[in-house]
Protein backbone atom coordinates (compact mmCIF):
# COMPACT_ATOMS: atom_id res chain seq x y z
CA UNK A 1 0.00 0.00 0.00
CA UNK A 2 2.86 2.43 0.84
CA UNK A 3 4.30 1.84 -2.62
CA UNK A 4 0.96 2.52 -4.29
CA UNK A 5 0.52 5.75 -2.34
CA UNK A 6 4.08 6.83 -3.18
CA UNK A 7 3.54 6.20 -6.88
CA UNK A 8 0.25 8.09 -6.84
CA UNK A 9 1.86 10.97 -4.96
CA UNK A 10 4.66 11.23 -7.51
CA UNK A 11 2.21 11.07 -10.39
CA UNK A 12 0.18 13.87 -8.83
CA UNK A 13 3.27 15.98 -8.30
CA UNK A 14 4.38 15.57 -11.87
CA UNK A 15 0.94 16.66 -13.03
CA UNK A 16 1.11 19.64 -10.69
CA UNK A 17 4.61 20.62 -11.76
CA UNK A 18 4.51 20.26 -15.52
CA UNK A 19 3.03 22.29 -18.31
CA UNK A 20 1.98 25.40 -16.37
CA UNK A 21 1.72 28.84 -17.92
CA UNK A 22 4.86 30.33 -16.37
CA UNK A 23 5.44 32.27 -19.59
CA UNK A 24 6.78 35.72 -20.30
CA UNK A 25 9.71 36.88 -18.23
CA UNK A 26 9.02 34.61 -15.26
CA UNK A 27 11.40 32.12 -13.70
CA UNK A 28 11.53 28.63 -15.13
CA UNK A 29 13.37 26.52 -12.60
CA UNK A 30 14.68 23.03 -13.29
CA UNK A 31 15.28 20.89 -10.19
CA UNK A 32 17.81 18.08 -10.71
CA UNK A 33 16.81 15.14 -8.51
CA UNK A 34 17.53 11.41 -9.00
CA UNK A 35 15.79 8.18 -10.00
CA UNK A 36 12.00 7.98 -9.93
CA UNK A 37 11.82 5.58 -6.95
CA UNK A 38 14.32 7.54 -4.85
CA UNK A 39 13.63 10.23 -2.27
CA UNK A 40 15.30 13.05 -4.24
CA UNK A 41 12.72 12.73 -7.01
CA UNK A 42 9.68 12.65 -4.72
CA UNK A 43 11.03 15.49 -2.56
CA UNK A 44 12.02 17.48 -5.63
CA UNK A 45 8.55 17.10 -7.12
CA UNK A 46 7.02 18.40 -3.91
CA UNK A 47 9.43 21.34 -3.82
CA UNK A 48 8.70 22.16 -7.46
CA UNK A 49 4.99 22.32 -6.72
CA UNK A 50 5.53 24.67 -3.76
CA UNK A 51 7.92 26.95 -5.64
CA UNK A 52 5.48 27.21 -8.54
CA UNK A 53 2.62 28.06 -6.19
CA UNK A 54 4.43 30.47 -3.86
CA UNK A 55 6.99 32.45 -5.88
CA UNK A 56 5.43 34.91 -8.31
CA UNK A 57 5.84 34.20 -12.03
CA UNK A 58 7.70 30.96 -11.34
CA UNK A 59 7.27 27.53 -12.91
CA UNK A 60 9.45 24.80 -11.41
CA UNK A 61 9.81 21.22 -12.63
CA UNK A 62 11.62 18.18 -11.21
CA UNK A 63 13.89 16.28 -13.59
CA UNK A 64 15.04 12.65 -13.40
CA UNK A 65 18.85 12.36 -13.18
CA UNK A 66 21.58 10.02 -11.97
CA UNK A 67 21.71 12.23 -8.82
CA UNK A 68 24.58 13.98 -7.03
CA UNK A 69 27.48 14.14 -9.51
CA UNK A 70 25.26 14.71 -12.54
CA UNK A 71 23.18 17.27 -10.62
CA UNK A 72 26.25 19.36 -9.81
CA UNK A 73 27.47 19.20 -13.40
CA UNK A 74 24.03 20.33 -14.58
CA UNK A 75 24.13 23.28 -12.18
CA UNK A 76 27.64 24.24 -13.25
CA UNK A 77 26.71 24.25 -16.94
CA UNK A 78 23.46 26.15 -16.50
CA UNK A 79 21.25 23.16 -17.37
CA UNK A 80 19.64 23.06 -13.91
CA UNK A 81 18.83 25.71 -11.33
CA UNK A 82 18.49 23.65 -8.13
CA UNK A 83 20.07 20.29 -7.38
CA UNK A 84 20.10 17.69 -4.64
CA UNK A 85 23.49 16.33 -3.57
CA UNK A 86 25.18 14.36 -0.86
CA UNK A 87 27.70 16.41 1.08
CA UNK A 88 30.63 14.12 0.21
CA UNK A 89 30.04 14.71 -3.51
CA UNK A 90 29.44 18.43 -2.89
CA UNK A 91 32.74 18.59 -1.00
CA UNK A 92 34.55 17.06 -3.97
CA UNK A 93 32.81 19.57 -6.25
CA UNK A 94 33.85 22.72 -4.41
CA UNK A 95 37.38 21.38 -3.93
CA UNK A 96 37.78 20.15 -7.51
CA UNK A 97 38.63 16.60 -6.42
CA UNK A 98 37.21 13.11 -6.88
CA UNK A 99 34.83 13.13 -9.84
CA UNK A 100 35.58 16.79 -10.62
CA UNK A 101 38.70 18.05 -12.37
CA UNK A 102 38.14 21.64 -11.27
CA UNK A 103 36.20 23.54 -8.62
CA UNK A 104 32.50 23.73 -9.42
CA UNK A 105 30.63 27.09 -9.14
CA UNK A 106 27.91 26.00 -6.71
CA UNK A 107 26.62 27.20 -3.36
CA UNK A 108 24.18 25.73 -0.86
CA UNK A 109 20.71 26.77 0.19
CA UNK A 110 20.39 24.30 3.06
CA UNK A 111 21.28 20.98 4.54
CA UNK A 112 17.98 19.11 4.36
CA UNK A 113 18.15 15.51 5.66
CA UNK A 114 20.51 12.54 6.03
CA UNK A 115 20.98 9.70 3.58
CA UNK A 116 21.37 6.09 4.69
CA UNK A 117 23.66 3.66 2.89
CA UNK A 118 21.73 0.55 1.91
CA UNK A 119 23.65 -2.57 0.90
CA UNK A 120 20.77 -4.74 -0.23
CA UNK A 121 21.44 -8.47 -0.62
CA UNK A 122 19.23 -10.75 -2.71
CA UNK A 123 17.44 -13.69 -1.06
CA UNK A 124 19.66 -16.75 -0.74
CA UNK A 125 22.95 -14.87 -1.17
CA UNK A 126 25.44 -15.51 1.64
CA UNK A 127 26.79 -12.17 2.77
CA UNK A 128 26.79 -10.65 6.25
CA UNK A 129 29.24 -7.77 5.73
CA UNK A 130 30.59 -5.69 2.86
CA UNK A 131 33.75 -7.83 2.52
CA UNK A 132 31.54 -10.85 1.79
CA UNK A 133 30.57 -9.29 -1.55
CA UNK A 134 33.91 -10.40 -3.02
CA UNK A 135 33.33 -12.43 -6.18
CA UNK A 136 29.66 -11.51 -6.38
CA UNK A 137 27.68 -9.52 -8.96
CA UNK A 138 26.98 -6.13 -7.40
CA UNK A 139 25.45 -2.90 -8.65
CA UNK A 140 27.26 0.20 -7.39
CA UNK A 141 24.58 2.63 -8.59
CA UNK A 142 24.44 4.54 -11.87
CA UNK A 143 27.38 6.52 -13.28
CA UNK A 144 27.57 10.10 -11.98
CA UNK A 145 25.67 9.25 -8.80
CA UNK A 146 26.50 9.91 -5.17
CA UNK A 147 25.59 6.28 -4.50
CA UNK A 148 28.50 5.14 -6.63
CA UNK A 149 30.90 7.43 -4.76
CA UNK A 150 29.86 5.94 -1.43
CA UNK A 151 29.73 2.37 -2.76
CA UNK A 152 33.30 2.50 -4.03
CA UNK A 153 34.53 4.02 -0.78
CA UNK A 154 32.71 1.41 1.30
CA UNK A 155 34.16 -1.46 -0.74
CA UNK A 156 37.66 -0.01 -0.47
CA UNK A 157 37.22 0.43 3.28
CA UNK A 158 36.32 -3.28 3.43
CA UNK A 159 39.54 -4.16 1.61
CA UNK A 160 37.97 -4.79 -1.80
CA UNK A 161 38.83 -3.35 -5.21
CA UNK A 162 35.52 -2.16 -6.76
CA UNK A 163 36.82 -2.82 -10.27
CA UNK A 164 38.34 -6.29 -9.83
CA UNK A 165 37.00 -7.98 -6.68
CA UNK A 166 33.35 -7.93 -7.75
CA UNK A 167 31.47 -8.30 -11.01
CA UNK A 168 30.49 -4.65 -11.24
CA UNK A 169 27.16 -3.37 -12.51
CA UNK A 170 26.14 0.31 -12.72
CA UNK A 171 22.37 0.30 -12.34
CA UNK A 172 19.86 2.88 -11.17
CA UNK A 173 17.76 2.13 -8.10
CA UNK A 174 14.87 1.10 -10.36
CA UNK A 175 17.11 -1.22 -12.40
CA UNK A 176 18.80 -2.62 -9.29
CA UNK A 177 15.48 -3.57 -7.72
CA UNK A 178 14.38 -5.28 -10.92
CA UNK A 179 17.73 -7.07 -11.22
CA UNK A 180 17.28 -8.60 -7.74
CA UNK A 181 13.78 -9.70 -8.71
CA UNK A 182 15.17 -11.24 -11.91
CA UNK A 183 18.10 -12.88 -10.11
CA UNK A 184 20.75 -11.12 -12.21
CA UNK A 185 22.56 -9.38 -9.34
CA UNK A 186 23.53 -10.63 -5.89
CA UNK A 187 23.44 -7.24 -4.20
CA UNK A 188 23.21 -3.53 -4.83
CA UNK A 189 24.21 -0.29 -3.15
CA UNK A 190 21.72 2.51 -2.66
CA UNK A 191 22.22 5.70 -0.69
CA UNK A 192 19.01 7.55 0.12
CA UNK A 193 16.42 8.61 2.65
CA UNK A 194 13.84 6.52 4.49
CA UNK A 195 11.76 5.04 3.14
CA UNK A 196 12.96 4.69 -0.45
CA UNK A 197 10.06 3.58 -2.64
CA UNK A 198 12.18 1.17 -4.69
CA UNK A 199 13.38 -0.65 -1.57
CA UNK A 200 9.81 -0.70 -0.21
CA UNK A 201 8.80 -2.40 -3.45
CA UNK A 202 11.56 -4.99 -3.17
CA UNK A 203 10.92 -5.71 0.52
CA UNK A 204 7.24 -6.22 -0.27
CA UNK A 205 7.89 -8.72 -3.07
CA UNK A 206 11.05 -10.27 -1.56
CA UNK A 207 10.70 -10.02 2.25
CA UNK A 208 13.64 -12.40 2.71
CA UNK A 209 16.03 -9.86 1.19
CA UNK A 210 18.35 -8.20 3.71
CA UNK A 211 20.23 -4.97 4.27
CA UNK A 212 23.77 -5.40 5.58
CA UNK A 213 25.19 -3.84 8.72
CA UNK A 214 28.05 -1.69 7.40
CA UNK A 215 29.27 -0.24 10.69
CA UNK A 216 32.57 -2.12 10.34
CA UNK A 217 33.70 0.13 7.44
CA UNK A 218 32.76 3.45 9.06
CA UNK A 219 36.01 4.09 10.95
CA UNK A 220 38.13 3.57 7.82
CA UNK A 221 35.87 5.85 5.78
CA UNK A 222 36.13 8.54 8.45
CA UNK A 223 39.91 8.15 8.60
CA UNK A 224 40.18 8.51 4.84
CA UNK A 225 37.47 11.12 4.15
CA UNK A 226 36.60 12.79 7.44
CA UNK A 227 33.63 13.14 9.76
CA UNK A 228 31.18 13.77 6.92
CA UNK A 229 30.40 10.05 7.28
CA UNK A 230 28.50 9.11 10.44
CA UNK A 231 26.87 6.03 11.92
CA UNK A 232 23.07 5.86 11.53
CA UNK A 233 20.45 3.20 12.22
CA UNK A 234 17.99 2.12 9.54
CA UNK A 235 14.74 1.37 11.35
CA UNK A 236 13.60 -1.58 9.27
CA UNK A 237 9.93 -0.91 9.95
CA UNK A 238 10.35 1.67 7.17
CA UNK A 239 10.35 -1.39 4.92
CA UNK A 240 7.83 -3.39 6.97
CA UNK A 241 10.66 -5.59 8.26
CA UNK A 242 11.84 -6.17 11.82
CA UNK A 243 14.74 -4.70 13.77
CA UNK A 244 17.31 -2.08 12.84
CA UNK A 245 20.54 -2.05 10.86
CA UNK A 246 23.59 0.10 11.61
CA UNK A 247 24.99 1.77 8.54
CA UNK A 248 26.97 4.70 7.15
CA UNK A 249 25.11 7.99 6.90
CA UNK A 250 25.81 11.11 4.86
CA UNK A 251 23.98 14.45 4.84
CA UNK A 252 22.18 15.96 1.84
CA UNK A 253 22.30 19.56 0.69
CA UNK A 254 20.25 21.60 -1.76
CA UNK A 255 22.59 23.37 -4.19
CA UNK A 256 22.27 26.19 -6.71
CA UNK A 257 24.69 27.93 -9.11
CA UNK A 258 26.73 30.55 -7.27
CA UNK A 259 25.48 33.08 -9.84
CA UNK A 260 21.82 32.71 -8.80
CA UNK A 261 20.09 35.99 -8.04
CA UNK A 262 20.14 36.68 -4.29
CA UNK A 263 16.42 37.39 -4.03
CA UNK A 264 15.52 34.21 -5.91
CA UNK A 265 17.76 32.14 -3.62
CA UNK A 266 16.10 33.83 -0.64
CA UNK A 267 12.62 33.07 -1.99
CA UNK A 268 13.45 29.41 -2.65
CA UNK A 269 14.88 28.98 0.86
CA UNK A 270 11.91 30.76 2.43
CA UNK A 271 9.47 28.56 0.55
CA UNK A 272 11.37 25.41 1.54
CA UNK A 273 10.91 26.16 5.23
CA UNK A 274 7.54 27.92 5.19
CA UNK A 275 6.00 24.99 3.29
CA UNK A 276 7.57 22.31 5.47
CA UNK A 277 4.20 20.72 6.35
CA UNK A 278 3.24 20.45 2.70
CA UNK A 279 6.58 18.80 1.94
CA UNK A 280 6.16 16.36 4.84
CA UNK A 281 2.91 15.26 3.22
CA UNK A 282 4.96 14.39 0.12
CA UNK A 283 7.78 12.58 1.94
CA UNK A 284 8.49 12.16 5.68
CA UNK A 285 12.17 13.13 5.30
CA UNK A 286 10.98 16.75 5.11
CA UNK A 287 10.27 16.44 8.84
CA UNK A 288 14.03 16.92 9.28
CA UNK A 289 14.02 20.47 7.92
CA UNK A 290 15.51 22.61 10.70
CA UNK A 291 16.82 26.18 10.26
CA UNK A 292 19.75 25.64 12.64
CA UNK A 293 20.90 22.35 11.12
CA UNK A 294 20.25 23.67 7.63
CA UNK A 295 23.17 26.10 7.88
CA UNK A 296 25.70 23.28 8.42
CA UNK A 297 26.71 22.91 4.76
CA UNK A 298 30.52 22.96 5.09
CA UNK A 299 32.72 22.88 3.07
CA UNK A 300 30.16 24.35 0.67
CA UNK A 301 29.36 28.04 1.21
CA UNK A 302 25.82 29.21 1.87
CA UNK A 303 24.39 31.34 -0.92
CA UNK A 304 23.92 34.96 0.19
CA UNK A 305 20.16 34.71 -0.31
CA UNK A 306 19.90 31.65 1.93
CA UNK A 307 22.20 33.23 4.51
CA UNK A 308 19.93 36.30 4.62
CA UNK A 309 16.87 34.11 5.24
CA UNK A 310 18.55 32.28 8.15
CA UNK A 311 19.79 35.57 9.63
CA UNK A 312 16.24 36.92 9.64
CA UNK A 313 14.97 33.78 11.39
CA UNK A 314 17.67 33.65 14.07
Amino acid sequence: MKRILAVLAVAGLIAGCGGGSGGGSGNRLSIATGGTTGVYYVYGGGLAKQLSANIANTQATASVTSASIENIKLLATGKADIGFSQTDTAADAVNGTGSFTEKQPVKALARIYDNYSHVVVAPGVKADKVADLKGKTVSLGPPNSGTQVVARRMLEAAGLNPDTDISKQQLSINESVQAVKDGTVDAFFWVGGLPTAGVVDLATSKPDMKILDTSDVLAEMQREYGEQYVGLDIAMDAYKLDGKVRTVGIANVLLVPDSMDEQLAYDITRTLFEKKQELIAVHPEAENLDPELAQQVQPVTLHAGAARYFQEKS
